[in-house]
């Protein structure tokens, strides 16, 4: 696991309180994240988000623009 999942995963979670700064979050990490770590995080945001978030993580995790 990278430090910069953990950076991404530590930002989402601080900001989870609300809809569009969670969405131009998760934007931003998935242009960082390194391709390897993108499965793991889709897990950890499906596991943790789904809930509040579902149709969000839907919309970028499941793009054709997405790389899972």
């Amino acid at each position: 696991m990278s430090n910069v999942l953990e950076y991404v995963k530590t930002v989402l979670q601080k900001v989870s309180f609300d809809k569009f700064l969670f969405e131009k979050e998760l934007r931003k990490g998935l242009k960082i994240l390194m391709i390897d770590d993108i499965s793991e995080f889709r897990t950890w945001c499906y596991e943790k988000f789904s809930d509040r978030y579902q149709g969000i993580l839907n919309q970028h995790f499941n793009s054709p623009l997405a790389i899972t």
